[in-house]
């Protein structure tokens, strides 16, 4: 049996890649259930001021097809982590290192800890994110066929 019955990870899950891969392989690792809340795009304008470069649509379904992957749900504001909690018995909260000690996950831990939900914090994937994915395609020469 593995330590938590129920799990939230969140995030934006644009330009998937192996960082996003491993989080969610961590955290089913640890978990049961593994249910991801995948930002949408009005959310990640909203507090990213950019708009993903793949559609909400087709990043929910791209985290759904993933065999660590039981539910996905649309997250529409920081504070949607708490009634995915409370609407799911989530015992547990996975997310990325880089947000650990932030001013929203600050206020997060406190609401978590008040509904006896853990945190866990795995170490960011040095060196990979859609912003630099962005950032390379945007770099890189176009290559004319």
């Amino acid at each position: 049996m593995k330590k938590y019955s129920v799990g939230l990870t969140t995030g934006v899950f644009d330009l998937f890649h192996v960082g996003h891969l491993n989080i969610l392989k961590n955290a089913k690792a640890q978990c049961d259930i593994l249910i991801v809340g995948v930002s949408t795009d009005e959310f990640v304008q909203a507090y990213k001021h950019k708009t993903p470069v793949i559609p909400f649509a087709d990043r929910k379904a791209i985290v759904e097809a993933l065999q660590y992957v039981d539910l996905v749900v649309p997250q529409t504001s920081h504070e949607s982590k708490l009634k995915m909690i409370d609407n799911h018995n989530i015992g547990v909260m996975f997310h990325g290192s880089d947000w650990k000690g932030s001013p929203t996950f600050n206020k997060l831990e406190a609401e978590f800890k008040r509904r006896n939900v853990d945190i866990v914090y795995f170490d960011y994937t040095a060196g990979v994110s859609s912003t630099k994915l962005v950032e390379t395609i945007q770099q890189e020469p176009r290559l004319v066929v």
